[in-house]
């Protein structure tokens, strides 16, 4: 179990790694969209493993399978 200041900031890891892969993938050169088609990502390390489980219970991320989570208000 985690403090709510934990999951606080596992949190806003995990969205700043998701927020970088997306740009990194939207500053590709290659030719044609310009749209970033990830949709989730594997958690920051530095972070214990069930803490990701207990931000998919309080309904923030989502479980991709084999270790890849998304944002929950995402489609």
């Amino acid at each position: 179990m985690s403090t709510d200041e934990e999951r606080k900031r596992a949190y806003k890891a995990f969205k700043k790694r998701l927020k970088l892969a997306r740009l990194d993938d939207h500053s590709g050169l290659s030719p044609g969209s310009k749209t970033s088609h990830i949709g989730g990502i594997t958690p920051p390390a530095g972070h214990p493993v069930g803490i990701w489980d207990e931000l998919v219970a309080e309904g923030k991320l989502k479980p991709e399978g084999h270790g890849i989570y998304k944002l929950a208000n995402e489609i």
